[in-house]
C-alpha cells in the first residue's frame, strides 16, 4: 500500500478535511463531543463482562452500549466479552460512578478425600533406580545419544529392538537400572517442575566435542542448577577430526562446572554416539553418581509419581505416560492427575509388554483415563471413584478462580515474604541487550549484603525475553530482570497468563537498587508498566505542520491516543513518547482495537520506518502485598 492511498484511507481527502460534505451522518453522530452524562449513581464491574450483561447491568439497551464502545474505538457485538477498563469507560460514559467487584479468591472449596497412604515409609525404604534428563544446544547429538543407549541395551538384553516408544524407558547394566525420559530438553524439564513435578535425579548435559558451550548449553545448565540436580557432562562427537576436548572443559569450568580431573566434584565422559564410544562408560558413571545419591523410595502402598506425557490415541482414546515414583501402581487402580481421572485397565512399558504393577522409577503407559492430564501433572492413587470426581471438581474450581484472579508472582510480594521470614532466597532470571552488561551487573548483585536472603542469579545471558526465561522464573519462584531488553511476544503472554514478574531497567543503580531493597523486605509498591497492544508501521508519510506519521496495523491489544509508547526497531527501543493522535479513515478515534489500520503520530518523534513497532503502554501502581 502506497503513502498516498493510506493517506487518504487514514485522513480522506483534503476537501472532506476542510469540513466538506461526504462524511456519513450517523458516522458524524457517532463520534460528535459526548453530551454531559446525567448521574446514574454508582456501579460495581467485574473484570470481565459482555456486551449483552453489561446493558443489563447499566440497565440500558445493548446498542447504548456499542454505541459507547465505537466512541472509544472499540467494536463489539452483543455476545462478546469487554474487559475492566472498557466497560468503565462505558460506564462513566453513560454517567455511572463505577468501582471494581472484588477479585474471587483463588482458593476453592475443600473437599475431603481419603488418599491411601504409604505403609510404614522409613522403615520400607528400597534403592531405586536413577531418573536421567539429557540436555543441552540442538545439534549437539542428544537424540542420537539417546538411540546408542537404547541400542546398546537392545544388543545387549534382548534383540528385535524397541516396539513401541512412550517418552521414558528403563535401561540395564550390569544388573542395575537406569530410567532416561526422553524430554524436548530442557524446556520440557522445567515445565514439569513449574506444574510441580520434580521428576529428574541427575542431567546430562551434551557438549559437542567440536563445536563447544553454545547459549542453549548455558540455559540447561542454568536450569539443572536451579532444579539442584547433580550434571554429569557427556562430551560428543569426540570421534570427529575437529574435536577438542580441553576446549570443552574450560569453557564448562567459566560456568562453574569444574570437571574431576581438574578437582571440581562433575564427571565429564567423552563419547560417541555415532560409534558408540564412550557409551558403556556414561553409564556406569550415572551409577556412580545415583550410589553417592542413595536413591531410595517406598514401594509398598498406593503409587503417586509425575505425567511423563498424554496423548489421545486414534483406537485406544488417552494414553498418559506416568513415572512412578513411590508405591506401586496396579492394574484396576483409581488414579487422579490433575484435572484429569481414571481406573487403571491397563499398563505398558516401553516395550509394548503388558504389566499388572509398576514400581518406583519405572515409566509405564497408562490406559484409563477419562481425559487427557498435562505433562507435569502430579498423580496420586485415591481410594474410590467417587474421591476422584471430587478431587477432580474442586481442582478444576481452584484454576478456574486462579484463572480470574491472577497469580501474584512479583517482586513486590516476594519483598513482603522476605520481611515475613517466609522467604531466604530471591531468585533472578537476568537478560541484557548485549553481553557486556552481564557481569556488572551481576558482579552489582552478588555484592549486596542482604542479609540473611540470599540473591540468587539462576541464568543470565543477552538477547530478548523468552518463554524460556518465563517457564524458568515460574518453576523457581523468581523474577525477571530485563535490562535494556524487552520480551517477545510469547513470552510476554505467558509471564501474564502466568502472573510472572518481568522488571525494566536501563540504569544499573535503579537495578540494584530495587533488588537490594526487596532483598531487605523493605521494597515498596512501585508503578509498573501494562502494555495495552502493539503496532506495525507499514507505512510512513507526511503530514504538514505535524511531521511523519506512522501508517499502522495493531497487531494485538489496543493502540490509545494519550497512551505512552515506545518505537521498537529489530529488537531494540530507539524511542519512548507519547501517542498524541490516532486516525482510523477519516476520524480522530480515542483508541484503535487489534485487526484495524490507524495512522499514529507520536509526540516528538520524527524517524518512523517501515517495520517499526509500536508499543502501547500504561504504568499502574502495583498493589500493596496484603
Amino acid at each position: 500500500m502506497s503513502a498516498r492511498v493510506f493517506h487518504r484511507r487514514t485522513y480522506g481527502s483534503s476537501r472532506r478535511r476542510r469540513g466538506g460534505a461526504g462524511a456519513p451522518r450517523v458516522v458524524e453522530q457517532l463520534f460528535a463531543p459526548a453530551k454531559e452524562a446525567e448521574a446514574r449513581g454508582a456501579v460495581e464491574l467485574p473484570r470481565n463482562i459482555s456486551v449483552k450483561e453489561l446493558a443489563d447491568l447499566l440497565s440500558v439497551s445493548a446498542i447504548e452500549v456499542i454505541k459507547e464502545l465505537m466512541k472509544n474505538g472499540i467494536l463489539a457485538n452483543i455476545t462478546q466479552t469487554v474487559d475492566y477498563e472498557a466497560a468503565t469507560l462505558v460506564a462513566k460514559g453513560l454517567g455511572f460512578e463505577v468501582t471494581e467487584a472484588p477479585k474471587p479468591s483463588i482458593e476453592a472449596p475443600r473437599v475431603t478425600v481419603k488418599i491411601p497412604h504409604l505403609e510404614g515409609e522409613g522403615a520400607n525404604l528400597r534403592p531405586r533406580p536413577p531418573v536421567v534428563t539429557i540436555m543441552g544446544h540442538v545439534d549437539h547429538g542428544k537424540t542420537k545419544l539417546l538411540d546408542a543407549i537404547r541400542q546398546t541395551n537392545v544388543v545387549a538384553t534382548e534383540a528385535g529392538g524397541i516396539t513401541q516408544h512412550i517418552g521414558a524407558y528403563q535401561v540395564e547394566i550390569k544388573g542395575q537400572k537406569i530410567t532416561f525420559l526422553d524430554t524436548p530438553g530442557h524446556e520440557a524439564f522445567t515445565a514439569m517442575r513449574a506444574r510441580g513435578a520434580q521428576v529428574t535425579d541427575i542431567a546430562v548435559l551434551v557438549v559437542a566435542a567440536d563445536d563447544g558451550v553454545m547459549p542453549q548449553t548455558i540455559e540447561a545448565i542454568d536450569h539443572a542448577k536451579a532444579a539442584g540436580v547433580p550434571i554429569v557432562v557427556a562430551i560428543n562427537k569426540v570421534d570427529k577430526p575437529d574435536a577438542n576436548p580441553e576446549r570443552v572443559k574450560q569453557q564448562l569450568a567459566d560456568h562453574s562446572l569444574v570437571i574431576e580431573e581438574w578437582g571440581g566434584d562433575v564427571i565429564a565422559v567423552p563419547v560417541s554416539a555415532k560409534t558408540k564410544q564412550g557409551v558403556p562408560e556414561l553409564l556406569e558413571n550415572l551409577l556412580v553418581v545415583a550410589e553417592v545419591a542413595e536413591l531410595k523410595a517406598n514401594p509398598q502402598g498406593a503409587a503417586r509419581g509425575a505425567v511423563i506425557e498424554a496423548q489421545m490415541d486414534s483406537t485406544r482414546g488417552p494414553m498418559a505416560t506416568l513415572l512412578v515414583q513411590e508405591g506401586t501402581l496396579n492394574l484396576s487402580d483409581v488414579i487422579v492427575a490433575g484435572a484429569a481421572w481414571g481406573k487403571v485397565k491397563a499398563l505398558f512399558n516401553d516395550r509394548g509388554k503388558r504389566l499388572r504393577r509398576a514400581g518406583p522409577a519405572m515409566p509405564v503407559e497408562v490406559l484409563g483415563f477419562g481425559g487427557l492430564p498435562l505433562a507435569g501433572d502430579v498423580f496420586n492413587v485415591v481410594v474410590d471413584e467417587r474421591g476422584a470426581r471430587a478431587i477432580v471438581e474442586q481442582r478444576q474450581g481452584a484454576r478456574r478462580a486462579e484463572a480470574m484472579a491472577g497469580r501474584s508472582l512479583n517482586l513486590d510480594v516476594v519483598s513482603a515474604q522476605i520481611r515475613e521470614g517466609k522467604v531466604k532466597q530471591l531468585n533472578l532470571v537476568i537478560k541484557t541487550d548485549v553481553q557486556g552488561s552481564i557481569e556488572p551487573i551481576r558482579a552489582s548483585l552478588e555484592q549486596l549484603d542482604a542479609g540473611t536472603v540470599k540473591i540468587n542469579v539462576i541464568h543470565a545471558a543477552s538477547g530478548s525475553i523468552t518463554e524460556s526465561d518465563v517457564m524458568l522464573a515460574l518453576a523457581s519462584n523468581g523474577v525477571i530482570i530485563g535490562f535494556n531488553s524487552r520480551p517477545e511476544s510469547g513470552a510476554k503472554n505467558l509471564a501474564d497468563a502466568e502472573g510472572v514478574d518481568i522488571r525494566f531497567y536501563d540504569v544499573i543503580y535503579n537495578l540494584v537498587e530495587d533488588i537490594k531493597k526487596a532483598a531487605a523486605g523493605m521494597l515498596e509498591p512501585t508503578y509498573v508498566e501494562v502494555v495495552e497492544g502493539h503496532g506495525e508501521v507499514r507505512v510512513v508519510f507526511s503530514i504538514a505542520k505535524k511531521g511523519k506519521v506512522g501508517g499502522s496495523y495493531v497487531t494485538d491489544g489496543k493502540l490509545s491516543r494519550g497512551a505512552m509508547a515506545r518505537v521498537i526497531r529489530g529488537g531494540q527501543v530507539v524511542s519512548q513518547s507519547q501517542i498524541v493522535s490516532l486516525h482510523h479513515f477519516k476520524e480522530d478515534v480515542r483508541e484503535m482495537a487489534a485487526g484495524f489500520e490507524c495512522g499514529v503520530l507520536l509526540e516528538g518523534f520524527n524517524d518512523f520506518k517501515e517495520g517499526d513497532i509500536i508499543e502501547a503502554y500504561r504504568k499502574e501502581r502495583a498493589n500493596a502485598p496484603s
